[in-house]
């Protein structure tokens, strides 16, 4: 990961706890990109974040907690640079490429993360259902959400539906495993995530 919520963080003061709890995170994302998420163990953890197993068990009771909230953070973080990166009041199709170029900026800082996301978080079963739809449901609404801005709505077109968001999303997540998998740079699907998203929300124009 090239930054981390301790840097956007720093000037908030967080108490010790909330810095030892980053660097727990922080060290599971490092130990992701080195191994994996199923061949990290504790021990990998505590080593990237310069700490002890008595203080990764002082805030979280396993990996996989760990890795979920870990997930829930970086899932946020990716909802904020889309919304961010948007211009509400600019044209249809330069706002999809906008939000498409900024998922794919997030993603390329974090191959493995993300592709654990999509690939092994499944995994988790039971524990990982309330998570999965948690991030689901916080991106497809950011999309039906921004699909109904001043832009859109100038060119005549209706919002997203929250079905058809979810096969954007889902067609979306398994474009970027297939590139991470296969080796490929991950700025190979901005072209065809843009042109899928533009079918699909611009059928009407």
């Amino acid at each position: 990961m090239k930054a981390t919520v301790a840097d956007d963080a720093a000037s908030s003061a967080p108490s010790d706890a909330d810095t030892f709890r980053q660097r727990l995170l922080d060290g599971l994302a490092a130990s992701i990109t080195e191994r994996g998420y199923r061949a990290s163990t504790v021990a990998d953890i505590v080593r990237h974040a310069r700490t002890s197993k008595r203080t990764f068990y002082d805030q979280f009771p396993s990996k996989e907690q760990c890795f979920l909230e870990l997930l829930h953070a970086d899932v946020g973080k990716l909802a904020e640079n889309i919304r961010d990166a948007v211009d509400r009041d600019g044209d249809w199709q330069t706002q999809i490429r906008q939000a498409v170029e900024a998922y794919v900026d997030h993603i390329d800082a974090r191959p493995a993360l993300t592709l654990s996301w999509i690939r092994e978080l499944p995994s988790l079963d039971a524990a990982a259902r309330p998570f999965q739809r948690r991030g689901m449901q916080l991106l497809t609404s950011l999309l039906v959400n921004l699909s109904d801005n001043p832009g859109f709505q100038k060119a005549g077109l209706p919002p997203l539906t929250r079905p058809k968001a979810v096969i954007l999303i889902g067609g979306l997540r398994e474009l970027t495993a297939l590139a991470v998998e296969d080796g490929h740079s991950v700025r190979d699907i901005v072209e065809p995530a843009v042109e899928a998203s533009v079918a699909m929300l611009g059928y009407r124009h």
